[in-house]
């Protein structure tokens, strides 16, 4: 069976390289063209690229999809199945028409909950317990294919969004491994989508999302922080200098009120949220400086607590 793959970054790369492992017929990879780069303006290699390179398996980035002349590449290419990963482009039905059997797409999320740019972060920003991938029938609609399969996974509560994307790629690259099994055989099933009022679109992250309200329970903005992990994360200027928050737990309750700190220790510094309890951060990187634990940063701006 003739398998073309579309994808682009590293969420993609985990999809292909398990199709490549499980020895499916790979004749060819689509990514977005390559950019230029910090300050040489250097062009880089998608990550996809870089895979497909490795593994002798022939690249092609066309600047668009709606282009005859990349239409007629791809049917030239003769696909059974074009399997889907995180591509960056919405694709037009002239394409979604071509491959002999099917179109699919890997989704980072249990449709038809969080359709959309940001399914894993919004999953941890709203304290979900279970998340997982959807293997999709491509359709014009962003995201509102027929579902093939699906595979769940429970969220760790420590876990951030960068983690969960890492393990929902490898999971993504199982479940469509799997998807292409049930498509040679003819057996692949098909469950329409019915979306409604209590399933959230995900809609792209922005910097307006980072700052912490500490009116809001401690939890929320544990949540808050796991999930705007690595993009655009977390802030608060709780001391007069804006900090990112990386990590963060819920501490012990207090009757102070928000947004006042609390102890600023080894263990991390305690501020007061607005359901009684404090919101512990444990790792932060402030303006001009790097990465690193409470406890380093405290040892060079030591903080008065109230």
């Amino acid at each position: 069976m003739r398998v073309v793959f579309m994808g682009t970054p590293s969420f993609a790369v985990a999809v292909l390289r398990r199709l490549v492992a499980d020895r499916w017929e790979v004749v060819a990879a689509y990514t977005q063209p390559d950019k230029t780069k910090n300050r040489g303006m250097k062009l880089v290699p998608t990550p996809v690229k870089e895979l497909a390179v490795t593994e002798n398996i022939p690249v092609y980035q066309p600047e668009s999809c709606r282009d005859e002349a990349a239409l007629a590449q791809l049917r030239a290419l003769e696909p059974d199945v074009i399997v889907v990963a995180a591509y960056g482009k919405l694709l037009p039905q002239a394409l979604l028409d071509i491959p002999r059997i099917a179109i699919i797409n890997v989704h980072s999320s249990l449709l038809p909950q969080y359709r959309g740019a940001a399914p894993i972060n919004w999953a941890v920003l709203n304290g979900d317990k279970e998340t997982g991938v959807t293997i999709q029938y491509m359709a014009a609609e962003l995201d509102a294919g027929d579902i093939l399969l699906t595979k769940r996974t429970a969220i760790d509560p420590g876990e951030d969004a960068g983690q969960l994307y890492d393990r929902l790629a490898a999971l993504g690259g199982e479940a469509a491994s799997e998807a292409l099994a049930l498509l040679e055989r003819g057996e692949a099933p098909r469950t329409p989508q019915v979306y409604g009022p209590q399933y959230q679109y995900a809609a792209m992250l922005s910097r307006e999302m980072s700052p912490l309200d500490w009116a809001k329970p401690a939890r929320a903005l544990v949540n808050q922080v796991r999930g705007l992990i690595p993009w655009p994360c977390a802030t608060t200027d709780v001391t007069g200098t804006r900090w990112k928050v990386f990590r963060a737990h819920v501490g012990e309750p207090s009757e102070t009120s928000p947004g006042t700190i609390l102890s600023a220790d080894k263990d991390g510094i305690a501020v007061a949220c607005g359901d009684g309890k404090a919101l512990v951060i444990t790792e932060l990187q402030a303006d001009g400086g790097r990465r690193m634990t409470a406890a380093e940063y405290l040892r060079g701006h030591p903080i008065q607590v109230s």
